[in-house]
C-alpha cells in the first residue's frame, strides 16, 4: 500500500479527515477469487457505483490512491462553500446598515478561523465517504494505485484483481496553463488552495469561469486585493450575458479588479512575490500578487492506469471515450463522472453512476443523453441553468419563445434587499415546453430544482403557473412566469372575442 498522504495544516480536524478517508494504520484486504465489480476511484461516482452495488448483493471492489471522497470532500464543493458561506457572513456584515443593525466599527475577518472552521465542517461530513462506512457495506477497499494487467485484470497494491465488469471513475484534476515562468513562480490550485492558514493580501485569480469567479469574491470579501484575469471579453463565458453581467457587477462591487481580453504573456518571482505581465488592448503592463490562483478548467486523471492493456480508448484532454450507455471501448468496463463527461459536477457525477450500475449489472440499456443536468455557480448573486439556452435552440433550429422575469418585481426579493437577478426561461414556441431555464439569485441553485423536476416529468409552464407557492418567497419569480406565459396565450382576436362575450353576459 503506498504511505499515506498528509495534509496542511496538521491540525485534529485534518487528522481526523485523514482516519476517515486514508486511514494510516489500513491493511488492503486480500482480494476475492473475482468481483462482479471492480471500481477506480473513489471520487462522487466511484462511491455512489460501489454503494449501489454492494447494496444490490454484488461482490464489489473499490480502489482509491489517494483521499476517499475525491475532489468534492476534500478540495472541491465541501471547502469552497465553506468559504463562500463565510465570505457571504462578511459581505452581510458590512451592509448590515442597511436593514438599520449598526455594527461596531473595526470589525474584521479572522481568515484563519474561517480555514480552521472549513476543516472542522470537512472532517465533520467525512464519515460519509469513508473507508470503515464502505467496508461495513460489503466493499473491498484498496487504498492503493491501480493498474490495468489486461481486459479483465487489475493489479493493486501488488495484488491481482479479476473481474467481470469494471468502472473507471478517477475524476479530473485542476488543468494549469502552459505560461512561461508560471510553474517555477509557483501558484495555487483547487487542490493546494484549502491548505492556507494566512490569507494573500494580493490575489490574482487565472479564469473567470465558475472556479475563478466564486474564489475571487469569496478572497476578496475577506480582505485579498483580489485582480481577476480573464482572456475572453467577460466571465462566464457560457451563460447569457445579461446573467454574466449580474455577476460581473457584484464581483466589481466587492473590489474585484476585473482584467478582461487580456493575455498574460510572463510570470516571474520576486521574493515572496509574483509579477504578472500582461498585454491588453495592444498595451503592456504588469501586477504584483503574493499569491497566483488558477482556476482555468479540469484535466481528466488518465494516466498511469495502463488503459491500453486494458483495450480502452481516451483521450489526453477529453477524458476516457463512452457511449451514450457509458460503456468504453472494451465492453467490460464503463466510466462515471468528470474522466469522461463534459458536465464537471458532482451531481452529474452521482446521475452518470446510476446509469452505470443498471448498465453494466443488469443489462440495462439507460442513456446518459436521457439526464437533466442543472448546474450552478455559486457566487453571489448565484447563476443557475438547466437545459437550452435561447441561442442552443436556435442554432437547432427549435422555434423558441423566452420570458424573463426580474427580481425587483418580487416582494421577497425586495424585503430581503436581493433584487439583483432574475427568473428566465425558454419555451418551444407555441406550447409551454420547458427547453431551458436560467434564474440568477442569491439563492438560484435552491430555486433551478423547480424547472429540473418539471423537463424531467415533462410538466409544462402552465402547471407551474397552477401551483400555489407559498407568499412571500423568491421563488414566486417562477410562478410569475408561469402568469406570463398565460398573459401571452391571451392574443388580440382572444381578447376581442372575450370582451364581446362579456357585453353579452351584460
Amino acid at each position: 500500500m503506498k504511505a499515506s498522504p498528509s495534509l496542511k495544516p496538521d491540525d485534529e480536524y485534518n487528522r481526523a479527515l485523514l482516519a476517515n478517508a486514508h486511514p494510516p494504520d489500513w491493511i488492503n484486504p486480500e482480494p476475492a477469487s473475482r468481483y462482479n465489480l471492480v471500481v477506480i476511484g473513489a471520487g462522487t461516482a466511484g462511491l455512489v457505483t460501489a454503494s449501489a452495488a454492494a447494496s444490490l448483493g454484488a461482490k464489489v471492489a473499490l480502489v482509491e490512491r489517494h483521499l476517499m471522497g475525491g475532489d468534492c470532500l476534500n478540495v472541491g464543493c465541501v471547502p469552497s462553500k465553506a468559504l463562500i458561506r463565510a465570505s457571504r457572513s462578511a459581505a452581510e456584515v458590512r451592509r448590515a446598515d442597511e436593514f438599520g443593525t449598526t455594527i461596531p466599527a473595526g470589525g474584521r475577518v479572522d481568515f484563519p478561523r474561517v480555514m480552521e472552521r472549513m476543516r472542522r465542517l470537512r472532517a465533520q461530513i467525512s464519515p460519509n465517504d469513508s473507508v470503515d462506512r464502505f467496508r461495513k457495506l460489503g466493499v473491498d477497499v484498496f487504498l492503493a494505485d491501480a493498474r490495468f494487467e489486461g481486459p479483465s485484470t487489475i493489479s493493486a497494491d501488488g495484488r491481482r484483481l479479476h473481474f467481470k465488469k469494471a468502472v473507471l471513475a478517477t475524476g479530473a484534476r485542476a488543468a494549469v496553463p502552459p505560461i512561461p515562468g508560471l510553474a517555477e513562480a509557483g501558484s495555487l490550485t483547487n487542490e493546494s488552495v484549502f491548505s492556507l492558514t494566512r490569507l494573500p493580501p494580493r490575489l490574482a485569480v487565472i479564469g473567470g469561469g465558475p472556479i475563478g469567479c466564486e474564489m475571487a469574491q469569496a478572497f476578496a470579501r475577506f480582505g485579498s486585493k483580489v485582480h481577476l484575469l480573464e482572456a475572453a471579453p467577460h466571465i462566464l463565458m457560457r451563460e447569457d450575458g445579461d446573467a454574466a453581467e449580474r455577476v460581473q457587477s457584484a464581483l466589481a462591487k466587492d473590489a474585484v479588479n476585473l482584467v478582461l481580453g487580456c493575455k498574460i504573456l510572463s510570470v516571474e518571482r520576486q521574493g515572496d512575490s509574483r509579477k504578472i505581465r500582461l498585454e491588453c488592448a495592444g498595451q503592456s503592463g504588469h501586477i504584483e500578487v503574493d499569491e497566483i490562483l488558477v482556476g482555468v478548467g479540469r484535466a481528466p486523471n488518465v494516466e498511469g492506469l495502463n488503459l491500453e492493456a486494458a483495450g480502452v480508448e481516451y483521450d489526453s484532454r477529453a477524458g476516457v471515450k463512452v457511449s451514450n450507455r457509458l460503456q468504453t471501448s472494451n465492453p467490460r468496463i464503463y466510466a462515471a463522472g468528470d474522466i469522461c463527461s463534459m458536465y464537471k459536477f458532482t451531481h452529474a457525477a452521482d446521475a452518470m453512476a446510476r446509469i452505470v450500475v443498471q448498465n453494466a449489472l443488469f443489462f440495462g440499456r439507460k442513456k446518459a443523453s436521457a439526464l437533466t443536468i442543472p448546474w450552478c455557480t455559486y457566487t453571489d448573486p448565484e447563476i443557475a441553468h438547466v437545459g437550452l439556452y435561447e441561442r442552443e435552440a436556435k442554432e437547432r433550429g427549435i422555434p423558441v419563445q423566452t420570458l424573463t422575469v426580474e427580481l425587483r418585481e418580487i416582494d421577497r426579493a425586495v424585503l430581503d434587499g436581493e433584487t439583483e437577478g432574475f427568473s428566465r426561461v425558454h419555451l418551444r414556441a407555441g406550447t409551454d415546453r420547458i427547453l431551458g431555464a436560467t434564474v440568477v439569485a442569491a439563492h438560484a441553485g435552491e430555486m433551478i430544482s423547480e424547472f429540473s423536476l418539471a423537463m424531467t416529468a415533462g410538466v409544462g409552464l402552465a402547471k407551474i403557473a397552477a401551483t400555489i407557492h407559498p407568499y412571500p418567497t423568491q421563488s414566486e419569480a417562477i410562478k410569475r412566469l408561469g402568469d406570463a406565459y398565460n398573459r401571452a396565450r391571451l392574443t388580440p382576436s382572444l381578447r376581442r372575442w372575450l370582451e364581446r362575450y362579456f357585453r353579452w353576459r351584460g
